[in-house]
Parts: structure tokens; C-alpha cells; sequence
């Protein structure tokens, strides 16, 4: 994947993800240079949709979700299990990917235009198409003055079995 596509706004496609996974391990110093980079209204957006998602992901849990959240008897979100914590920011930057790589491939990306891909010629793999062309054909026997279907009794010379 091309990385301009894993740039700060892809925060929004998986807003708690990404607390797990980038936010926990960045320092305040990170995090006021993200802000400003943002600006007020980004990061009043990011926390929205941030809030959003938790209450989505309470009541509708995702089957391709990397963790699941549930809700404390006093109606919190419960923390997660241990091991769901990457140990590190470099393990949760490389899970943060892993997961957005995916979901791009599963065509989850609701701001990207996959018709664009689907529809062009130019990212068809040519081999995988003339393999395709290849099987789909009948095999044909050029032989003069008979019918296609007395074809294989006026068949002479090699057979393709190897006589020894």
C-alpha cells in the first residue's frame, strides 16, 4: 500500500483502533503536533467520532474487529485483556497497518472509489487473462476434407505418448 494512504485521517476509519494501537504509545509532545496539525475542528472530530464509535461498537459488535469492547456493570468500557496490548509503538504502528490493509482489500473503505480500480484494464494482470482465455478454448484439429466429427479417426502422425 502506498504509505500517503496510512496519513493522520485514517484515524476516522477506525477511531478506537487507533487508540489502542497509535494513540496509547505517543508521547504528549506527539500528541499536541498531531492537534495542531488537525487543527481545533479535527480534533474535535476525531474525539465525536471516537465517542461514536465506542457506543456503535457496544451495540453492534464487528466480526472482523481486532478486539471487542463491553460494557462494566457501572456502564463503562471495560479495559482490554492483556494480551490484546501490542507491547510496543512499533508492534501497535505495524498491527495499526496490518488491519487498514485489510480492511482497504475487503473493499471496506467507504472513501475510495474501488469502481475506479475494478473498471480499468490497465491494473488487469494480463497473465492471469490470457491463462483464462487459454483454458476456456476447445482444442481444434485442422485436418482436410473431413467432418469435425471424424476428426480423431484421421488423425496420423505423433500422438503425444511417448513410444520407447
Amino acid at each position: 500500500m502506498h504509505p500517503e494512504y496510512f496519513s493522520a485521517d485514517l484515524e476516522l476509519a477506525d477511531p478506537l483502533l487507533y487508540d489502542r494501537l497509535i494513540r496509547r504509545f505517543q508521547t504528549p509532545a506527539e500528541r499536541e503536533a498531531e492537534g495542531r496539525a488537525k487543527g481545533f475542528s479535527g480534533v474535535l472530530q476525531a474525539d465525536l467520532c471516537r465517542s461514536e464509535a465506542k457506543f456503535e461498537a457496544l451495540s453492534h459488535p464487528d466480526p472482523h474487529a481486532m478486539f471487542s469492547y463491553t460494557r462494566g456493570p457501572n456502564g463503562e468500557i471495560l479495559a482490554e485483556d492483556r494480551d490484546e496490548i501490542p507491547p510496543n509503538k512499533e508492534e501497535g504502528e505495524k498491527a495499526w497497518r496490518w488491519e487498514m490493509t485489510l480492511r482497504f482489500l475487503r473493499g471496506e473503505d467507504g472513501d475510495f472509489d474501488y469502481t475506479s480500480v475494478d473498471n480499468n484494464d490497465e491494473y488487469d494482470d494480463w497473465n492471469v487473462e490470457q491463462e483464462k482465455y487459454f483454458d476456456d478454448e476447445e482444442p481444434e484439429w485442422l485436418v482436410e476434407g473431413v467432418d469435425d466429427g471424424e476428426v480423431k479417426s484421421h488423425l496420423q502422425g505423433e500422438t503425444g505418448i511417448q513410444d520407447f
